[in-house]
């Protein structure tokens, strides 16, 4: 079957059923595909006697990237059952809260994993496949499975949304919403099975599930599997294993170009690197010094809206606004004018420029969140699809992300967004990373707070030049307050948690600098 065709998991795995030389290399093992599926299938027969078929058919998977999430994924789709990605970050009650949600009836996991459910009782039974006992199970003798009819419109997948702006929701992945990725993508890069893709993401994301594994079944390519990110080992692997495609979520990029330089950083074999929320910065600076095609795009996991980037796009934007997709003004509800900019690159009319990114045509790709109707009405209002993202585009119909519209800063009765803060601020050599957000302030409403990542000891008067010499930077966008962390704290997919930020405002042990006049001293 070739990948066009695929319109359900099922479907890419059994087009892969007979492949003996490609497959799943992780450490030191090798699982062709054709194994793979094989293992799939003695895995879909387990689920079939321990799932209860009047109750929904859900299994949660606590476990880092190894070989046994990706069998237990081909599973799911085999035997018409549905994957509940558990974070491996989230611990104790919250974790137990994840697990009832998404009315799992079993959840997997492996050797050290259950001490995050220590104290807690999930209700349901715990499977550890480093057990004897799972592979008593795995060992007895059962007649063949016969894989189950999927439809696309069929669920195969919960994924948790990643807590940024609240409690984590369980989104609804359609076998569709897996496959249509996956074979867009292989088409795209025309992966062939002398492919390799590197899978470093955690597979209980939809980035990793979307933008590799279904990527790698589609394109009859292999998988390099890594247990979990590394920046240090991020080279090495693509040189060992022959990567070619890797893809990514958030900071990883910055991380990787945070290791030492080396004169033959170049020579290697990977040829694309695909993902989303990287800087306009890294992009560039990875690209030049790997030798590599980015390219980076604008999705979640929701899938209501996706920007793809263009070419020839102007350095920061997301790309060409969509058909079918417009800014509003989340207040009205009418079109927001495109971005006027002075003759020093800033906006001028930021914010009535500034809206949400909004799929005037429907819901996309968004099936729903699982056992969310609140949060269902939210995001579906009038037929639309209301991203919760804010954006602002130009008179060439390119589009600039401005953050999320749970970070809106209102600094002196004019809204202002975070990102343009944040892509300014980058261009400082002296920050690694930077996020921006408010502090609320009796006498201005929001004080524009930024904490960083600096590349060395913080120098405010370095600093404050800089910003000085910034023309698009507006008076009511310079910080007032500078936060010098060691570290951010970060989700699992390498997402700020800026809102833990925001809480802490100057409380913290961290240094922070304060604003006076156009020069910081410390608070």
């Amino acid at each position: 079957m070739t990948a066009t065709l695929a319109r359900t998991v099922s479907d890419l795995l059994l087009g892969v059923a007979h492949s003996g030389a490609q497959g799943l290399y992780f450490e030191d093992r090798f699982v062709s595909w054709s194994e793979h599926v094989r293992a799939s299938l003695r895995r879909a027969a387990i689920l079939d006697h321990l799932l209860d078929a009047q109750r929904p058919r859900h299994f949660g998977v606590l476990m880092d990237n190894v070989p046994e999430f990706s069998l237990l994924a081909g599973a799911a789709a085999l035997s018409g059952a549905v994957l509940v990605g558990l974070n491996t970050t989230r611990r104790g009650e919250a974790l137990t809260r994840d697990i009832v949600l998404a009315d799992c009836q079993v959840v997997f996991t492996e050797s050290g994993r259950p001490a995050l459910l220590d104290g807690v009782d999930p209700g349901v039974p715990v499977v550890d496949v480093d057990s004897p006992a799972w592979s008593d199970l795995l060992a007895e003798e059962r007649p063949d499975f016969t894989p189950k009819a999927a439809a696309p419109e069929d669920l195969f997948m919960l994924i948790f949304t990643s807590g940024t702006s609240g409690d984590p929701k369980a989104v609804r992945c359609t076998h569709a919403k897996i496959t249509g990725p996956g074979v867009m993508l292989a088409e795209r890069f025309a992966l062939s099975p002398d492919d390799v893709v590197y899978m470093s993401m955690p597979m209980f994301h939809s980035n990793a599930m979307m933008a590799a594994w279904s990527v790698a079944l589609a394109g009859h390519s292999s998988i390099a599997l890594r247990r979990r990110f590394s920046a240090s080992n991020f080279l090495p692997d693509v040189r060992r294993f022959g990567v070619t495609y890797a893809n990514y979520v958030g900071k990883p990029l910055s991380y990787v170009l945070a290791t030492p330089d080396m004169p033959d950083d170049a020579d290697n074999t990977l040829r694309v690197m695909y993902g989303n929320e990287g800087s306009a910065p890294a992009v560039a600076a990875f690209a030049r010094r790997f030798g590599t095609a980015v390219i980076d795009g604008f999705g979640s996991t929701e899938g209501g809206i996706a920007i793809s980037s263009a070419p020839g796009a102007p350095p920061g934007s997301l790309g060409r606004l969509p058909e079918g997709v417009a800014i509003l003004d989340p207040e009205t509800g009418d079109p927001c004018p495109p971005a006027e900019f002075d003759a020093a690159g800033r906006v001028v009319n930021a914010e009535a420029a500034t809206g949400e990114l909004v799929n005037v045509a429907g819901s996309g790709a968004f099936a729903g969140y699982y056992n969310n109707p609140e949060a269902d009405a939210e995001r579906i209002r009038d037929g639309r699809y209301w991203s919760g993202d804010l954006a602002y585009r130009d008179a060439e119909g390119f589009v600039y992300f401005a953050g999320r519209s749970s970070g809106w800063l209102r600094v002196d009765g004019e809204n202002l967004g975070s990102a343009p803060i944040e892509r300014i601020l980058l261009r400082y050599d002296g920050f690694a990373q930077v996020t921006v957000y408010g502090v609320p302030d009796v006498e201005v409403g929001d004080r524009v707070m930024a904490a960083v990542v600096p590349t060395r000891e913080f120098d405010p008067v370095a600093f404050a030049d800089f910003l000085d010499a910034q023309s698009d930077l507006g008076p009511k966008q310079r910080p007032s307050l500078i936060r010098v962390c060691v570290e951010f704290p970060r989700t699992a997919t390498f997402k700020v948690l800026t809102r833990a930020l925001s809480a802490e405002a100057t409380q913290c042990a961290d240094p922070v600098w304060v604003r006076d006049g156009d020069r910081y001293s410390p608070r």
